[in-house]
């Protein structure tokens, strides 16, 4: 195969008088890309790699016009490859993607980010460090593959806890909270023993000052000529199990709450301080007693998006008002010409559900999914484990069994129907019997206990 072969799809090589928009690997939420570009134009798949990612489900490339595969690391042969489709826009599907999406905007003079800082919006040291440049209130932190040095760096400078992570990763993965020096070794042994969710080996990793508040989710989108618009702002809310954080819900607030007034200004300015002038950006940041500081930013969409949720509860969801801005840069900016903020419509809360259980998946359970569904505000469940697949101790996003998506019109509905689903989503996955052996012989454990 050449340097960017084309797999699938039609080979005439344009999508005709319809915009065409190029995906970057439309893996996690990228999936709803196509669908909320090909309203406005075609698609045309990047595949950033050789052969699909391993650790996370392969795009659906059927609503694609073809699939072009970048196979050396020469992107400029891709974006010839890409330039026959004659593009209007290069979007990243999913956080590895980023790169690759800037590098072939930038050689196609399309709208992107540059290049030349697509570290600072990967890398998660130097995402901080560029804030710090740029004089905005962020964590100390110390990048590291020696636990001796990041434990004397906590005892001297940061104090503890201190949170150690992944540089690159996403989904809370590899994530620890420590509150000693046995706690660092161990999350650091972790760490650089293991992939990130991209496939990537982890040969260093980030220590930082841990922050004190409450965490919020902004996401927006920026327009080619500068303009912006708030998707929707989440509370986070978090159970801390160990070392760990554990999403619980993440409860829409109120475009007009106090927080909100620190929130989006601080975000503008770290979109600035990064370079992301262009496309959707997800930010998580904590709400601390000297003001906002950024957690993470992702330059793509967030993750946990369901575009007709959001329809519901917000008027708008980010996929759509992403195809909006890359093939319709002027009604983008006829509609959000002004630093624009969503509609709240509907009280909304999403709940991840977490388990303490481990083993194989024998069975679902559709009575009890049935049951859930059928609650006054859930409006959708999403098992997140299939027959024959293993279930885990939830740790992290990946390994929440379940999603379900919930509005009302009042909050206490919503927790009243949210302490509900506590009562019965550990009944949704049953689990094939374990055998134990015991003095008298192999004995079989059921599948199933509550945490």
């Amino acid at each position: 195969m050449s340097a960017a072969g084309r797999q699938g799809g039609p080979t005439s090589g344009t999508g005709g008088d319809r915009p065409v928009t190029v995906i970057v690997d439309s893996y996690s939420a990228g999936k709803f890309l196509p669908a909320a570009c090909q309203r406005q134009g075609s698609d045309v798949h990047l595949q950033s790699t050789p052969e699909f990612l391993s650790s996370v489900p392969p795009p659906d490339l059927r609503p694609y016009l073809a699939n072009v595969v970048h196979t050396t690391s020469d992107w400029r042969e891709t974006a010839t490859a890409v330039a026959a489709y004659s593009p209007v826009a290069v979007l990243a599907g999913q956080e590895s993607a980023v790169p690759a999406a800037d590098a072939v905007a930038a050689l196609l003079g399309l709208p992107g980010n540059p290049p030349g800082t697509s570290a600072v919006r990967r890398d998660k040291f130097r995402m901080i460090e560029a804030l710090r440049a740029a004089g905005l209130n962020c964590a100390r932190q110390l990048r590291s593959a020696d636990p001796d040095e990041i434990i004397s760096w906590a005892e001297r400078e940061a104090g503890y806890p201190v949170v150690v992570k992944p540089l690159s990763s996403a989904s809370t993965d590899g994530v620890s909270i420590c509150r000693n020096p046995q706690e660092v070794r161990a999350a650091v042994v972790a760490v650089l023993h293991s992939d990130d969710i991209f496939g990537s080996r982890n040969t260093e990793l980030l220590a930082q000052s841990f922050l004190e508040g409450s965490e919020y989710v902004v996401d927006v989108v920026r327009g080619s000529g500068g303009d912006r618009h708030v998707c929707g702002i989440w509370r986070y809310e978090k159970t801390l199990i160990g070392a760990k954080r554990i999403y619980d819900r993440d409860v829409l607030i109120d475009p007009g709450n106090p927080e909100v007034a620190e929130l989006v200004p601080y975000l503008d300015a770290v979109l600035d301080a990064l370079d992301i002038r262009f496309g959707a950006a997800h930010a998580e940041i904590m709400m601390t007693p000297t003001g906002p500081a950024l957690v993470e930013v992702g330059a793509r969409l967030n993750g946990l998006i369901d575009p007709g949720f959001h329809d519901l509860c917000l008027g708008g969801n980010q996929a759509d008002l992403l195809a909006t801005a890359a093939v319709r840069p002027q009604e983008f900016r006829r509609r959000y010409g002004a630093e624009t903020m969503y509609r709240k419509h509907r009280e909304a809360m999403v709940i991840h559900g977490r388990t303490t259980r481990e083993g194989i998946v024998e069975r679902i359970d559709e009575d009890v999914l049935a049951r859930i569904a059928a609650l006054d505000t859930v409006r959708l469940v999403v098992p997140r484990l299939a027959v024959g697949d293993r279930m885990r101790p939830t740790t992290d996003l990946l390994s929440s069994p379940l999603r379900v998506f919930l509005a009302a019109d009042r909050p206490h509905d919503l927790i009243a129907d949210y302490r509900r689903i506590q009562q019965l989503m550990d009944d949704v996955f049953q689990l094939a019997p374990t055998q134990v052996a015991g003095a008298h012989g192999t004995n079989l454990v059921a599948g199933r206990s509550r945490p």
